[in-house]
């Protein structure tokens, strides 16, 4: 059984300083950083479908699932117009932000995120793996037509395309579906190069393709650190645990790592 990491927040100081001797860092991050951007968790503590069945009668993982996508794609779309409802006007936050303000003084930094909000790249990170796809890319499921949306309000209520006729759905991952190639790809190429440290950020890690990073960077005996408010399925894994929302923790990390950086540029 793996030694409980220390949970103090005066350890922070420690983790800037691994981030000081790494070339290529990795952050894995889930629905917890996007809730400091007032995003719901949708199934988590809280969230927009806790612990209830849809008016279809049936859970929110059958009603917007591939299965039921082929079978009846307006029921599909039903949720994810209430989902896009519950997230209008949202937008990246600091914890975002931060992570992209470490990129210039690395050789890589990756983000492998389980998020489709697009908040990433809003805030600037180039090298994004979106392993569950992006909300805002549609294509037809026909023909070869593809678009960009910022808000699911303007779409009707089954979106049609507008060249064949065919229906239109978002560019994710849908419960039951398999995952995207091109990202598991890289995602494979990336370990394969090997990270000096991994990040976990506001997820619960409950899929092996996103423990599996952390359990192998610990096995390499590279630091690995979980920022999360709550305990998780990697909790008694990683080196450091930063007990605390994703936004203010990155900021601070990424705070003290600028300013020793600035400190000591060498």
């Amino acid at each position: 059984m793996a030694e409980a990491p220390d949970t103090s927040l005066a350890r922070v100081d420690e983790i800037v300083g691994h981030m000081l001797q790494s070339s290529r860092v990795l952050f894995i991050t889930g629905a917890g950083i996007s809730a400091d951007s007032g995003l719901p968790t949708y199934r988590g503590v809280g969230g927009l479908y806790d612990g209830r069945i849809t008016d279809d009668s049936m859970p929110i993982e059958e009603a917007v699932s591939g299965t039921t996508f082929t079978r009846r794609p307006d029921i599909t779309w039903k949720y994810l117009h209430e989902i896009g409802a519950a997230t209008r006007g949202r937008t990246c936050n600091a914890g975002h932000r931060a992570i992209a303000g470490l990129e210039p003084h690395f050789d890589a930094v990756w983000v492998l995120t389980q998020n489709v909000d697009g908040f990433h790249r809003a805030a600037g990170s180039r090298n994004v793996i979106e392993i569950h796809g992006n909300a805002g890319e549609l294509y037809c499921t026909g023909c070869d037509y593809a678009s960009r949306v910022e808000d699911y309000a303007s779409l009707a209520p089954l979106p049609l395309c507008p060249e064949c006729g065919s229906v239109i759905r978002p560019r994710v991952v849908l419960f039951d579906e398999m995952l995207p190639p091109e990202a598991v790809d890289t995602l494979q190429r990336e370990l394969e190069a090997g990270f000096d440290m991994v990040f976990t950020v506001g997820t619960s890690a409950v899929f092996p393709y996103i423990a599996a990073p952390v359990i192998r960077a610990r096995m390499r005996g590279k630091p690995t650190v979980e920022i999360d408010p709550g305990r998780t399925e990697l909790s008694a894994e990683v080196a450091y645990r930063v007990p605390s929302r994703a936004a203010p923790a990155l900021s601070e990390i990424a705070r003290r790592f600028h300013r020793r950086r600035r400190a000591d540029p060498a």
